[in-house]
């Protein structure tokens, strides 16, 4: 994996990444033993998929997204990708049981998530933001594991029209059934991964203080899981800045 280009005031590595070097596709079908143990997995922990959004063409890895609806017990939608784990991820040494990885994210029930309004960025990006963050260790020769935070730029931009939400961290789902963090397989343990959209301000804080930190003071600010983790375009900053005036 790639040096660190520069570290954080709480001391955590900052990896800055260029472009990839221009390569042949490297086509992928995917692992289908993989899929079917992802598949029971989330069945299991979190409920029956409802809908498999499909990659047609893969490079490196064969990315598919699993659409749990929602439910009385759990109103919001969950995707959850299947294919990051067919690949060990490059990851520093000491870190080998966290080579293999999936993610999710949560939406609100009224997310559109129909082949229509997937035409509409508005709609579409938490989807692309799985894919590409699952297909990014493989690409980058690097890795993604819990409290990593990826902008969408230098400098961030917002993810979409009406928010300003502009990074991904990544941290255990406190929303599925105990034991969905982790599936073992009989050659690999693959840890599912949350993602969480956060503000610059939020990212900053995490950079200066640390993950723990951060944790802290989105639950001060934000509040629980549900505030949390679901997507909501608009939710409190917890590291906004205050003005008085007088």
């Amino acid at each position: 994996m790639p040096e660190p280009s520069e570290h954080s005031e709480s001391g955590q590595p900052i990896y800055r990444y260029n472009e990839p070097k221009p390569r042949k596709l490297q086509p992928a079908l995917g692992d289908e033993d993989n899929i079917a143990a992802i598949t029971a997995h989330i069945d299991k922990h979190v409920g029956p998929p409802d809908q498999v959004f499909h990659e047609i063409v893969s490079d490196l890895v064969h990315i598919d997204v699993h659409m749990v609806a929602p439910s009385r017990r759990r109103n919001w939608y969950t995707l959850v990708t299947s294919g990051m784990s067919d690949r060990p991820m490059h990851v520093p040494d000491g870190a080998e049981e966290l080579r293999y990885a999936e993610l999710s994210i949560a939406l609100p029930p009224t997310w559109k998530l129909d082949e229509e309004s997937f035409k509409d960025e508005n709609n579409y990006w938490p989807v692309r933001w799985l894919k590409m963050l699952a297909r990014f260790p493989h690409e980058y020769e690097t890795w993604l594991g819990e409290g990593h935070t990826i902008p969408t730029g230098d400098p961030p931009e917002p993810y979409a029209r009406g928010t300003k939400l502009c990074c991904m961290i990544l941290a255990s789902s406190a929303l599925a059934d105990e034991g969905f963090d982790t599936l073992e397989l009989s050659d690999r343990v693959i840890h599912f991964w949350s993602l969480i959209p956060l503000y610059r301000e939020e990212m900053n804080f995490k950079l200066k203080h640390g993950f723990e930190a951060m944790l802290e003071q989105l639950a001060k600010k934000v509040g629980g899981p549900e505030e949390l983790e679901i997507v909501h375009l608009t939710r409190r900053n917890a590291c906004a800045k205050r003005f008085w005036f007088f």
